[in-house]
């Protein structure tokens, strides 16, 4: 975005070079790049080249479900594949990527149906991100669900949001809890979504779903935060037995009311 079309014309150079300093410091999008002859500036233009780079690499690279699987013990995990056979094969076609692939039924098929809540962690468009943060906010998940009966933590490559629904269905869960790396930009490339689903079965709409997103180290939302307020959630989806538009993140206004009333306001 060229400066020269924006500029107040009135104000001083000095001025100007303080506005734009401004919005910068507010925003993380690409403005006031300044300009060399007809060109963005060097710095610029690799800057851009590396996020870009970036974010092709979150969305190519595989999951490391070993090392994640590590991370996460002592949790017990599952890894399970979508019907999409390869990387390529999966960007092309969503629809494989919500299904699970035989192999991985026949795996969940050997543990005991029935749990309150089935975790599920899904490469989706940024292993990077899932790489990255989702052990940690799994960990501080499960610290915060005492009481509640848990499945093994399943790791699937190839995963779109629904194919939580077909693992859930088959672990005969209640609530399941998809945690998944969301498409990368340039400014994030390492951003994980968390989608909760309950009475999971397979043809769920998206609209009965709810989801925390933007969960990541760079101005997002942290893993302990966001386990925190999915911990709420949980709770909610039980006692009113659904989720998505029908239940909303009313969190913050339910605790000040609280506030409130212990201290005799109303």
């Amino acid at each position: 975005m060229s400066e020269d079309l924006l500029t107040p014309p009135h104000l001083t150079l000095a001025d100007q070079a303080a506005l734009w300093d401004r919005l910068r410091a507010a925003t993380p999008a690409r403005i006031a790049l300044g300009r060399v002859g007809h060109a963005p500036p060097l710095g610029a233009v690799l800057a851009f080249q590396l996020d870009h780079a970036r974010a092709r690499d979150a969305v190519h690279a595989p999951l490391d479900t070993v090392a994640l699987a590590d991370e996460l013990a002592p949790l017990p995990t599952i890894t399970v594949a979508s019907a999409a056979p390869d990387r390529a094969t999966y960007l092309r076609r969503p629809d494989l990527g919500r299904s699970l692939a035989p192999a991985g039924a026949e795996r969940l098929a050997l543990v005991d149906a029935g749990c309150d809540v089935a975790i599920v962690i899904g490469d989706g468009l940024s292993a990077t991100g899932v790489q990255a943060s989702a052990a940690t906010l799994v960990r501080a998940l499960v610290a915060e669900l005492a009481g509640l009966s848990l499945a093994p933590v399943v790791i699937a490559t190839g995963a779109r949001v629904a194919l939580g629904d077909a693992i859930g269905e088959a672990l005969g869960a209640r609530v399941t809890i998809m945690v998944i790396g969301e498409r990368p930009g340039l400014t994030v490339a390492d951003s994980l979504g968390i989608y909760m689903t309950f009475g999971p079965r397979i043809g769920r709409a998206d609209s009965e779903r709810n989801c925390i997103s933007n969960i990541h180290a760079n101005g997002g939302l942290s893993p302990a935060a966001a386990a925190d307020k999915l911990v709420w959630l949980i709770g909610e989806a039980l006692r009113l037995r659904l989720t998505g538009v029908g239940l909303k993140d009313d969190q913050d206004g339910l605790a000040a009311v609280g506030d409130a009333e212990l201290s005799g306001l109303i």
